[in-house]
């Protein structure tokens, strides 16, 4: 299949504020392309750019091979679908649908040379008899033929939503966007339009591009997810290779259910978890390295203590009914205790002591994505580092003006509840447990983000100060030619 749309190298800033950051993607005639990730990560801010209703700061958009960066919204053959469904109240449903259609003109005839022989191609506006059969067609696409009377407001949230797909529908795009479109319904109604989506670009055979945060939503419907972060694509695929491999810790948080383990690569094939080692399938690693573990839930199995196949033994904290497994929580045994969720149909009580089997094609090993803080700083003074916009006391007699680097240990970041107590202030942006402690990514006013190791509990979006106690900033000086 042929590239409808091409991303080449956008970038999209707010002022000083990167929201999407330096992204690539193509996507296919036909494709069903899903921009998935949590609040924030750029993903409509991407759709938009796509439509037209931003510019990208720096960058190319092709479509169909033309490059359509700095084309109007009305001049590109697409149309989008918003999560407020931005209908006219004060018109019928046939009115909304059929609102664009007699602002559209059309090609009339073939073009004719005018008085200086050149080609003109003489255009024209729909005529009424043209608008009603292509509303029609447009409601009967959606299931709502006999609605065309009707008001927008006696309208349920799921009608609404139809009316407004065939709005833009009726237009005959190439590629339809849809900015999550179902977030206003219900969960029922939502799931039955995942339905409903999945069938009318079945039927039709165009491009649809949607947005939506909701992990379920985006497994259920897509030929390819696209997977974003902090304006940056984390991996690109179908849904089973996404969540049956994810690329890092973060996409397998998002993706599911994942039990996320900090872990050390002693050979080919062979992980430590906290004193205990594992057969895996994963290769090239260095030797000793650090790394993250992604188990899912569902791939670890009960069995007995004593069983030849248990590989370690765990004591049960919960054991909750889902319906068709027992989703068990249990601490394990080893150097650190970490705990770990457990989907299986073995029923289990709390305080049991069990053994736990995983096949080594479940263990998922990756990079972990930084394994230490690394920030540019300046001496303010004899004892004083300057970074992130505040000055820290440190080890060190190096004279004012000395440009540094600074690398601080993820454990060594303390975080404090009021902002006010730390050096300087932070945003929680990322939380990911990892069996014993959290991790975190906490966000400077300059941009900067700490990895922290941490055992309290935080919100994303919550607002911290950061303290660091001089003998753990590891100071080096950086040469000019570092700068």
């Amino acid at each position: 299949m042929e590239n409808i749309i091409e991303i080449k190298n956008v970038n999209k800033s707010y002022g000083d504020k990167p929201v999407v950051k330096n992204l690539s993607l193509n996507i296919k005639k036909g494709e069903f392309v899903t921009l998935l990730g949590p609040s924030g990560c750029g993903k409509t801010t991407t759709l938009r750019m796509i439509a037209g209703f931003e510019q990208p700061t720096s960058g190319h958009i092709y479509f169909n091979g033309k490059d359509i960066t700095e084309l109007p919204p009305h001049k590109r053959n697409l149309n989008t679908v918003f999560q407020k469904y931005a209908l006219f109240p004060h018109l019928t449903v046939f009115g909304n649908i059929a609102f664009g259609l007699k602002l559209k003109l059309i090609p009339d005839g073939e073009p004719k040379p005018n008085k200086k022989g050149e080609l003109v191609q003489k255009m024209r506006k729909y005529t009424k008899a043209e608008i009603t059969d292509k509303v029609n067609s447009a409601l009967k696409m959606v299931d709502l033929e006999d609605y065309g009377h009707r008001q927008v407001s006696s309208l349920s949230g799921g009608q609404q939503q139809r009316v407004a797909i065939a709005r833009a529908l009726v237009n005959e795009p190439e590629v339809l966007l849809l900015d999550e479109p179902l977030g206003a319904l219900d969960l029922k109604m939502r799931k039955d339009m995942q339905i409903e989506l999945m069938q009318m670009h079945k039927k039709l055979g165009i491009t649809f591009v949607y947005v939506t945060h909701d992990q379920e939503e985006a497994l259920t419907m897509s030929d390819k997810i696209v997977v974003m972060k902090d304006g940056v694509i984390q991996q690109i695929g179908t849904a089973q290779k996404i969540y049956d491999e994810p690329a890092n810790a973060f996409v397998a948080d998002f993706i599911g259910e994942s039990n996320i383990l900090s872990g050390t690569m002693v050979a080919d094939c062979c992980v430590n978890i906290s004193g205990h080692k594992y057969e895996c399938v994963d290769k090239g690693f260095k030797r000793n390295e650090p790394v993250d573990v992604i188990i899912r839930p569902e791939d670890i199995k009960i069995v007995d203590v004593d069983d030849k196949n248990c590989l370690t033994e765990a004591e049960v904290l919960t054991c909750v009914f889902k319906g068709d497994h027992y989703q068990v929580t249990a601490l394990t045994f080893g150097d650190e205790r970490n705990e770990i969720i457990i989907h299986d149909n073995v029923e289990v009580k709390v305080g049991d002591k069990i053994g736990l089997y995983i096949k080594p094609f479940d263990f998922h090993i990756m990079h972990k994505a930084r394994l230490i803080n690394k920030v540019e700083g300046e001496m303010y003074d004899k004892g004083i580092v300057e970074f992130c916009n505040g000055r820290f006391e440190c080890v060190s007699d190096l004279d004012e003006g000395t440009p540094v680097t600074v690398s601080i240990d993820f454990d060594d970041v303390e975080l404090t509840d009021d902002e006010e107590d730390g050096v300087i202030g932070a945003t929680i942006i990322s939380a990911i447990y990892k069996g014993s402690y959290w991790q975190y990514i906490v966000r400077t006013e300059d941009y900067y983000d700490f990895f922290v190791d941490n055992d309290y509990e935080w919100s994303i979006g919550d607002r911290v100060g950061i303290k660091i106690a001089p003998d753990k900033l590891i100071l080096e000086v950086r040469n000019e030619s570092q700068e």
